[in-house]
This record gives structure tokens, C-alpha cells and sequence, in this order.
């Protein structure tokens, strides 16, 4: 198991959720876990993955997953499970 963590942030719209798993679904992404929140017409949404068996490497996913936020007018941000909590420790 290989996870990645998932951070998607922006204002609320149709489709968000859809779009986002589409692509994890095309690229054998599997999600483990998922929280999603809209306060005031902000969404936010933190997926924990597995990337295991993905069909493509950590880079690539990074940068499509940013590309698929813009196109979308959100912000989206795929890290390692370990970066990620290196960059989260008090």
C-alpha cells in the first residue's frame, strides 16, 4: 500500500466529487477514506488513496490532479502520506 493524501479546496460547485474520483478511477487510484465539508459556499475535501497500483507515478498524479483543479476553479493537492505528515507535526 502506497497512500497519498488528497486536499481539495475551493469554492462549491456541481461536480467537484465526480470529476475528482473519475480520475482516481482511470488511473487505478483506490480511495481509503473521505471527508468532505461545504461551510459558506467553500468545499472542502481530504481523501486518503492508494496508489499502489496506480497507472501512473506520484509526479504525474500531482500535476494532473493540479491541472484537473484549475479546470475546475479548484485547488488540488496530492502529497505522500509521509510528506504529509512531516509537513503537519506541531
Amino acid at each position: 500500500m502506497k497512500k497519498t493524501i488528497i486536499t481539495v479546496l475551493g469554492k462549491d460547485k456541481v461536480g467537484i466529487i465526480a470529476k475528482v474520483c473519475v480520475y482516481l478511477s482511470q488511473n487505478n487510484i483506490n480511495i481509503l477514506d473521505i471527508a468532505q465539508t461545504i461551510v459558506d459556499g467553500y468545499f472542502n475535501m481530504m481523501m486518503v488513496v492508494d496508489i499502489a497500483d496506480a497507472s501512473k507515478d506520484q509526479t504525474r498524479i500531482n500535476e494532473e490532479l493540479g491541472d484537473l483543479g484549475k479546470e475546475i476553479g479548484v485547488q488540488i493537492r496530492a502529497q505522500s502520506e509521509e510528506i504529509f505528515n512531516m509537513m503537519h507535526r506541531l
